[in-house]
């Protein structure tokens, strides 16, 4: 199995258990699923059908998305109100550009020739402005275990189908580490 860590946190963010989907060699997506954990009982299967009616949950039970709860992700924000940490897209984007330079500074550190690095550079910038940019107020923003903001920001939004939440990482932000 490998675990991919944030470079600039060390903070366990994905692992190869879930479906990577490469996205412009900028980032991955990974489909998680909505899960009931409860006092004897974790459900870890599909999301229910639209037409199914909603599960009540039975005291004790909770849900949780099953990829934040298994590397303890923190929401950035209030979740009981919703208020998120970025409410802004300027408030985003000062901490991505702070993230972003660590993130060329390890490159460098590791080797990368100036081609790839502005290879990543320019396609993080086309993603921002294709996907995050236009569906901003749709994402919520995570952290990982030690809820340093000046690492990684996980996004987490929902497919077209409404039912499916995913999270977007920063595909050069992650190291590998084989377990």
């Amino acid at each position: 199995m490998i675990i991919f860590k944030d470079i600039v946190s060390g903070d366990e963010i994905i692992s190869d258990t879930w479906d990577l989907k490469e996205i412009d060699d900028t980032v991955y997506e990974i489909d998680c699923k909505k899960v009931t954990k409860g006092v004897d009982n974790v459900d870890i299967g599909a999301n229910p059908s639209a037409e199914e009616a909603e599960e009540t949950l039975e005291e004790g039970q909770t849900t949780v998305i099953d990829v934040v709860d298994a590397f303890r992700l923190n929401f950035l924000g209030d979740e009981a109100s919703g208020t998120r940490l970025f409410g802004t897209k300027k408030e985003y984007m000062g901490q991505l550009k702070t993230y972003m330079k660590k993130v060329v500074e390890k490159m460098k550190e590791s080797g990368a020739d100036e081609a790839a690095i502005k290879k990543f550079q320019t396609s993080a910038q086309a993603y921002y402005t294709k996907q995050i940019a236009p569906n901003f107020k749709d994402y919520d923003f995570y952290v990982g275990e030690s809820m340093d903001t000046d690492g990684m920001v996980l996004l987490l939004n929902y497919r077209e189908d409404g039912i499916t939440p995913f999270i977007t990482v920063w595909k050069h932000g992650l190291t590998q580490m084989k377990v």
